[in-house]
C-alpha cells in the first residue's frame, strides 16, 4: 500500500475503495449548482480533491461502468493522466454519449482514479527500424 496524501475543500469527497477488490477508488463531485449535461454535452466537473503523488506514479482518471452503461455518461480522455508533479484541483472532463439530458449534481460519483506506476522511456533517434511480422500494417491490418 502507498500512502498518497490529498487536500480536500470544504465538502470534497474522500476517494473511496467501495469493495476489497477494487483497483480504482470512486471520486465524487463538488459542485456550486447541478451540471446538466445535454446530449453530447462535455463538462469540466471540479472534485475538490488535490494529491501529492509520489515520484514515480501516476494517478489515471478513468469512467465508472454504471454512469457509462446506464446514461452514456464517460470520461472523455480516458485514462486521463495526473502527473506526479500537479498539485492542482482534480477536475474530471464528462462526456454524454446517450441520449437524454443527464445531471451531475454535487457528492455524486463521477469517476474512478488508479494510481499506477509510470515507466520512464529513453527514446533513441534511429535510421531504420527492426522488421516483423506486421511491419507498418495499421487499423484493421490484423483482422476483425
Amino acid at each position: 500500500m502507498i500512502k498518497i496524501p490529498f487536500t480536500a475543500k470544504e465538502g470534497a469527497v474522500a476517494p473511496v475503495y467501495k469493495t476489497s477488490g477494487a483497483a480504482g477508488a470512486d471520486v465524487c463531485a463538488l459542485l456550486d449548482s447541478d451540471i446538466i449535461l445535454k446530449p453530447f454535452d462535455r463538462a469540466v466537473v471540479p472534485t475538490g480533491l488535490s494529491f501529492a503523488i509520489p515520484e514515480g506514479y501516476e494517478i489515471q482518471v478513468r469512467p465508472r461502468s454504471g454512469l457509462a452503461a446506464k446514461n452514456g455518461v464517460t470520461v472523455l480522455n480516458t485514462p486521463g493522466t495526473i502527473d506526479s508533479d500537479y498539485r492542482g484541483e482534480l477536475k474530471v472532463i464528462l462526456i454524454n454519449l446517450g441520449g437524454e439530458d443527464f445531471t451531475i449534481k454535487s457528492g455524486e460519483r463521477i469517476a474512478q482514479i488508479i494510481l499506477a506506476p509510470v515507466t520512464i522511456g529513453s527514446f533513441a533517434k534511429t535510421d531504420k527500424l527492426d522488421e516483423t511480422e506486421r511491419g507498418s500494417g495499421g487499423f484493421g491490418s490484423t483482422g476483425k
